[in-house]
């Protein structure tokens, strides 16, 4: 017998998480036990999301190229902001990322960084924007959240793990630590998911 009860305490939920958090539309990570996980099946379109990790080079870029090439596959761009390494073309090519359709963009300092990932996010064109900006105050933030929703693309923010410790407007943040072949990542915030998934394995190519 259904308890009518309990299912319409379930609905409203169902509904005050679609209306007040916003399920977002997604873009699959291409990591099966990753997409599972996410409300909508991938990384939120139309927000930001926040990678956390103690060091870089621990396969944090890798995460994203699945959902990279289909990107540049369907006709959009990628830009990439003030990042601390110079990315490598032939690895790139490999995984299927057209280098036209490819901007990286080296700001002068924190300021200039944040401005121009906001100008990105703004721009339709772009499918994914990432940035790694050395600091990033609240107010930063918000114009940020603003300019993806404006744009409708995939904005990424790599950042240090101290800055789980802040509040933060990103749909999704995730803590990543590296593993054996992979990545552990430890969900941290997943706006619209019902209930929060501690970790998952994530095999890197």
């Amino acid at each position: 017998m259904i308890d009518r009860t309990a299912l319409l305490q379930q609905l409203a939920r169902i509904c005050r998480s679609g209306r007040a958090e916003g399920l977002l539309p997604a873009q699959p990570t291409g990591f099966d036990a990753l997409d599972v996980l996410l409300p909508g099946g991938g990384w939120p379109v139309g927000a930001l999301t926040e990678l956390m990790s103690t060091v870089c080079g621990i396969g944090e870029l890798q995460l994203l190229l699945p959902a990279l090439r289909t990107l540049v596959q369907s006709g959009r761009h990628l830009a990439w902001i003030a990042p601390p390494y110079p990315p490598y073309a032939p690895a790139l090519a490999l995984h299927g990322i057209a280098l036209e359709r490819l901007w990286i963009l080296h700001p002068r300092d924190a300021q200039e960084t944040l401005w121009a990932a906001e100008q990105a996010l703004r721009c339709p064109s772009f499918g994914a924007v990432l940035a790694w900006p050395a600091q990033a105050s609240d107010k930063n933030l918000r114009r940020l959240q603003l300019a993806a929703e404006a744009g409708g693309n995939l904005g990424v923010l790599y950042r240090p793990v101290s800055a789980a410790q802040s509040a933060s407007p990103a749909a999704l943040r995730l803590l990543l630590q590296p593993a054996d072949d992979g990545l552990m990542v430890q969900f941290h915030k997943v706006r619209g998911a019902l209930g929060k998934a501690q970790r998952v394995h994530c095999a890197l190519p």
